[in-house]
């Protein structure tokens, strides 16, 4: 049965042009690594590999880059003022490009933000129409699409953690759309991924932060 597409989809976000995979994908990459980092970045380092490592500039993902990194939205007019407005503001920042890198996605960009003490690094992937996928978020396996409500959790390898997370949720009506796992080691340290289809209370947020055994946690709204 083939796979059921959206309005959003078939035309794509409000949006700043040139092209919603070269612009409007990557502002939301980068609003989602911002969200992740805990605000906006004080410094950036930012890969664009393969088809984006040819084209990033022409294209104008630098500019897009730098506009998610501040949080603006797809469609702000800001966008082409971007790098003007991101050096006035201090954000420092670095381009690489890796014109070869089979393994990963042709519209990938890889985004390693400093914000204080704070450090993280976050692979994300334009997959057109403004659609993206987060695949990975400090080295361990993400994928998520910034779609919908989402929490990252990093945690210690605790027996029945899973189960515990998700029966907190739902004490919270929060509904699981999607909920990942992945971890470096057995007994060692495991990020879950779990998308829900709306918003966090609060105070369940701040339950879960207490946890002795969960080290992180990590809410991005809808983007």
């Amino acid at each position: 049965m083939p796979e059921k597409s959206s309005i959003f989809d078939m035309i794509g976000p409000v949006m700043i042009g040139p092209s919603s995979s070269h612009t409007a994908g990557v502002v939301r990459i980068a609003r989602a690594a911002v969200k992740i980092l805990g605000g906006i970045p004080e410094h950036a380092e930012i890969t664009f590999y393969n088809s984006f490592a040819r084209t990033y500039e022409g294209h104008g993902s630098d500019r897009a880059i730098l506009a998610g990194l501040m949080d603006f939205d797809t469609d702000d007019k800001r966008i082409k003022q971007s790098i003007e407005i991101a050096d006035e503001t201090g954000l420092k920042y670095h381009f690489k490009s890796v014109g070869n890198a089979s393994t990963l996605h042709p519209n990938s960009i890889r985004l390693k933000l400093k914000k204080g003490s704070k450090e993280v690094e976050v692979l994300g992937e334009s997959k057109g129409g403004g659609i993206i996928n987060i695949a990975e978020v400090d080295g361990f396996k993400a994928d998520f699409t910034a779609s919908l409500h989402t929490l990252i959790i990093f945690a210690g390898d605790v027996k029945g953690s899973i189960a515990f997370i998700a029966d907190v949720l739902a004490h919270d009506d929060c509904n699981i759309a999607t909920m990942s796992v992945s971890r470096k080691g057995k007994n060692d340290l495991a990020c879950q991924v779990i998308e829900i289809d709306s918003g966090i209370k609060p105070v369940t947020f701040d339950y879960l932060k207490s946890l002795s055994w969960i080290k992180e946690v990590i809410y991005i709204p809808q983007i």
